[in-house]
């Protein structure tokens, strides 16, 4: 018997461009001998399955079940494939825990902390072998002093929102008096910011995945990039970033991050495929963790496919696993 998927595109931030290339990656690689997949859009104006042969059908979100020609159609399992709201921040993982209807994803508790890299930060930085950047934290509804933020942190400043993805919002801050205008830039996407010390090293990213009841670190990616660091722009056009996959590491330098990347996922009682960001100083030196993605992209230049390829596995055999792991 298939099992019947819905495949959850769209979300409602400016990551909705990635989610649907993200979607079409999945559909193209879900076996259409185990999965009867139905992709759905998602959207602030409804929720819509598109068949190609008619016109657009509204999800009934009491049950989550589509009525196709007089036929109810209910789903086994949801593959959520939106990067940001409401698909990676915990919204979604509630109202299917609600109603019973497993999905690929972490948790509605552990997507909603990870999603806000302050709090994170908090849960994760006492694991062994692993740093983060000093930080303050700030809100848009609470007053903040910029002279104690500028006592209590060394420049350069990273400041970032301190929910979404995608590096949208983002700066690096090298002249204090340019901090209030980094601040504002910020607060446009988010009501909470996170200013934290610049970490100066080799940047990666790395997926970590449970497969065949195995939590499994894939090969990490360097990123190198000529910008200032890695922004909207530098992670979606082509060649404004190199990607080398896998990382050329030192043997203990691999054994030694895939132990941490592990512990962040135990930790964080992740499920199905996250990827993190982190930074080793100097000379393979310390691991800075940086943050988490719940939800990360499957575009075909995206990250976790080139790991998965050098993993030795096929997309359609991984998508398969995690939809066993996840979703049974």
């Amino acid at each position: 018997m298939k099992k019947i998927i819905a495949l959850l595109t769209g979300g409602t931030t400016g990551e909705w461009v990635i989610s649907v290339k993200s979607a079409a990656t999945i559909a193209h690689n879900l076996d259409p001998d185990k999965f009867e997949v139905y992709k759905i859009m998602v959207t602030q104006q409804g929720w819509f399955y598109e068949p190609a042969d008619s016109v657009k059908i509204e999800v009934d979100r009491n049950d989550f079940s589509l009525t196709i020609k007089g036929r109810k159609v209910t789903f086994d399992g949801v593959f959520i494939a939106i990067h940001g709201a409401p698909g990676e921040d915990g919204k979604l993982q509630g109202y299917l825990d609600m109603l019973n209807i497993p999905y690929t994803s972490c948790d509605a508790l552990t997507s909603a902390i990870t999603m806000n890299k302050g709090y994170t930060k908090a849960v994760v930085q006492d694991l062994p072998g692993l740093h983060v950047a000093k930080s303050v934290q700030i809100f848009s509804n609470v007053p903040y002093d910029l002279n104690e933020i500028k006592q209590t942190l060394r420049l350069p400043y990273f400041v970032k929102p301190n929910n979404g993805g995608s590096s949208i919002g983002m700066s690096k801050v090298k002249n204090q008096y340019d901090l209030q205008s980094a601040i504002d830039k910020a607060f446009k996407e988010d009501t909470q910011i996170l200013i934290e010390e610049f970490i100066e090293g080799r940047e990666f990213t790395v997926g970590v995945v449970k497969l065949d009841g195995k939590v499994t670190v894939l090969p990490a990616t360097e990123v190198e990039t000529a910008k200032e660091f890695f922004d909207f722009e530098a992670k979606y056009t082509p060649g404004v970033a190199t990607e080398t996959t896998p990382a050329v590491l030192r043997p203990e330098t691999r054994t030694r991050v895939e132990q941490v990347a592990a512990s962040v996922y135990q930790r964080l009682n992740c499920r199905g495929v996250v990827r993190m960001d982190f930074i080793l100083l100097g000379d393979e030196g310390d691991f800075y963790f940086i943050e988490i993605n719940t939800i990360p992209g499957q575009t075909a230049t995206s990250f976790i496919p080139q790991q998965i390829a050098a993993f030795g596995l096929k997309l359609n055999d991984f998508y398969t696993k995690v939809i066993k792991e996840t979703i049974g």
